[in-house]
């Protein structure tokens, strides 16, 4: 079934906000598999075209919709670097969270982290640092002193961290990402890609946005010696809160930034550039474009109805169809008028439905180009009917089929 929602998606550009449940325009017979994928972000079309960016490979991302607007070389797996420390706080934060390690908790340096080479915050063997401080000397100075104390302090060593990190990647759908190491020094199979870089970012700002400050910090001092923070984005740009820099000599110079403006939030990752000015001109030339030439205004409240999907074989007739969270889209500014919302279901949908299961996609179209996909979910659980209400529309179904169209 395919439903196009002109009146709501009006009233959301024009407001900002998530419209009234909408009425059916049209309607035409259409299929979707019920094991359909999670959406994948896709380009939207500006009518400003996205600059040139020197790197070896780039996105722009509107964390908000989720969409990716600008990229090149997006899942081509590159040397990550120090950016590789984004999974090393990551996992942090998260043994923070779960009591696994304490702020005030005293880490005594190994010598294998002692020896690391590379950028540091100058550990003294002789004398344990607290995991507060380790955490901005991992971020603000990119110590792989302080990344491989606290590795070796969660995983029981930097292998066994290493593990952890990948298991934590596919969880969060880095599908291309394999870590080695805890700082990101160059090592065999040690690799990544531009977007599971930013799905990173965006995971990090959203699941720890109480540790997330962090990453603003301009500078900071240990052992009596104050490194700057390397990401030049930070003093140029107010709108700039995070993340990380990263550098080898085989890797070039990588920055992932964030910038949020206006209610806004996009992130950019750069990777490959020949110098730190030209790792935060390029990063600030892609942040720019994206929130000047974009707007992402809510379609949809978090469980908002936004239609009724016929249910076969069910407790109810009928299901409401929407999003568990509040859904964004990001569209080129001043193109609102020309964009249109068209809901495709699947059909037919079979009790038992769980809340949350994908039951269609919302697309958004301008003219015939796609410059959005979500995927849509069950609001609610149906359970199944009794045998008598299963076999009744078991023959409706065989009656439908037979007389269908094919």
């Amino acid at each position: 079934m395919k439903k196009t929602l002109l009146g709501l998606l009006a009233a959301a550009l024009i407001s900002g906000h998530a419209a009234a449940e909408p009425q059916a325009a049209t309607a035409e017979a259409s299929a979707l598999s019920t094991a359909a994928e999670p959406s994948a972000a896709l380009p939207a079309a500006s009518a400003a075209a996205a600059p040139e960016v020197a790197a070896t490979a780039y996105l722009v991302k509107d964390l908000q919709s989720g969409q990716i607007l600008a990229g090149k070389n997006i899942n081509t797996q590159i040397e990550p670097a120090s950016l590789t420390k984004l999974m090393t706080a990551y996992l942090t934060f998260k043994a923070l969270d779960n009591g696994t390690l304490k702020p005030d908790q005293m880490l005594t340096v190994s010598s294998k982290g002692w020896r690391a080479e590379g950028s540091r915050m100058f550990l003294d063997p002789k004398k344990p640092a607290s995991v507060s401080d380790l955490i901005k000397g991992l971020i603000v100075q990119s110590g792989n002193d302080a990344a491989i104390t606290l590795a070796e302090a969660i995983g029981g060593s930097e292998e066994g961290f290493a593990t952890m990190m990948d298991t934590e990647a596919k969880r969060l759908g880095m599908t291309r990402t394999r870590y080695t190491n805890s700082t990101g020094l160059p090592g065999e199979g040690h690799l990544t890609t531009v977007n599971d870089l930013a799905i990173l970012a965006g995971a990090i700002i959203r699941d720890f946005p109480k540790y997330y400050p962090i990453y603003a910090m301009k500078s900071f001092k240990y052992n009596n010696i104050e490194q700057p923070n390397r990401n030049l984005l930070l003093y140029r740009d107010s709108s700039v809160d995070g993340l990380k820099t990263g550098h080898t000599s085989s890797a070039g110079y990588n920055l992932v930034a964030s910038s949020k403006r206006n209610g806004r939030r996009v992130v950019s990752v750069v990777v490959g550039t020949a110098s730190t000015e030209a790792r935060a001109s390029e990063s600030s030339k892609l942040l720019n474009w994206a929130l000047q030439s974009y707007d992402t205004p809510k379609l949809y409240d978090a469980n908002q109805t936004i239609s009724q999907v016929k249910v076969y074989k069910g407790s109810a007739n009928a299901v409401g169809v929407g999003f568990l969270g509040a859904a964004y889209v990001t569209i080129p500014h001043g193109e609102g008028q020309n964009i249109k919302p068209v809901l495709e279901t699947v059909q037919p949908v079979l009790a038992p439905i769980q809340k949350g299961q994908v039951l269609g996609k919302l697309r958004i179209m301008n003219g015939t180009t796609v410059l959005a996909e979500k995927n849509v979910v069950a609001l609610n659980a149906v359970d199944e009917a009794g045998w008598f209400g299963r076999a009744y529309d078991s023959i409706v179904l065989w009656f439908k089929n037979l007389f269908s169209d094919e």
